[in-house]
């Protein structure tokens, strides 16, 4: 039977393998947006090494996400998510697989006609599968980017009023991959930026 060709079920597994959704995906691009503003930090911290005596602090972008409640619950937003688009994924994953199976068990007694009708039933129900999977990708990106932009402006603008309320000539943002090797403890505001944040993000909107 043209159904049972292997090839067939290692294309189903494979798709439902690529498009399952995860929250690595959403950490990952993260981490690529801080990585692109590290490419700046060298350029700045050789300008203020002449400026030495100007307030300048620096956060760590993974301690500043991972305590930010706004952050937690944009995750949890994306994870509920996640488990529906699963979820349909793997109703129409075991829709089709039914079809097949049905097909192999009255093929034997089919006409010609009933199973052209029949095979082409399950290449319809093949084709929803696909170009859900494909629509999903797209539509788990959107939202990841969505939720992640919005996290991060709601920091940058906080940052921003922070550094003028504190007087901070410079905020910098540190990663895994950025250009601080060293700085001394008290330009680490990461605690108190978090703190800040959160309290902020608590309170009530008027």
């Amino acid at each position: 039977m043209i159904f049972r060709d292997s090839r067939y079920y290692y294309h189903v597994i494979a798709l439902h393998g690529i498009y399952l959704i995860d929250l690595y995906y959403m950490k990952k691009n993260l981490q690529a947006i801080f990585n692109g503003i590290s490419v700046c930090l060298f350029l700045i911290l050789f300008y203020f090494f002449f400026f030495h005596n100007e307030k300048i602090a620096y956060v760590d972008s993974a301690k500043l996400l991972n305590g930010y409640k706004a952050m937690t619950d944009a995750r949890g937003e994306y994870e509920k998510k996640a488990t529906t688009w699963k979820a349909n994924v793997d109703t129409l994953m075991v829709d089709v697989q039914n079809q097949i199976k049905k097909y192999e068990r009255a093929a034997g007694s089919m006409s010609a006609s009933e199973k052209q009708m029949a095979q082409e039933l399950i290449r319809t129900k093949q084709k929803q599968l696909n170009d859900y999977q494909q629509a999903l990708q797209q539509t788990a990106g959107e939202e990841n980017t969505r939720l992640t932009q919005k996290v991060i402006s709601q920091v940058n603008s906080f940052l921003e009023r922070y550094g003028k309320k504190h007087n901070y000539k410079i905020i910098l943002v540190a990663n895994q991959t950025g250009n601080i090797a060293y700085a001394s403890e008290g330009m680490d505001i990461t605690e108190k930026v978090v703190e800040e944040l959160n309290n902020e993000y608590s309170k009530p909107t008027k």
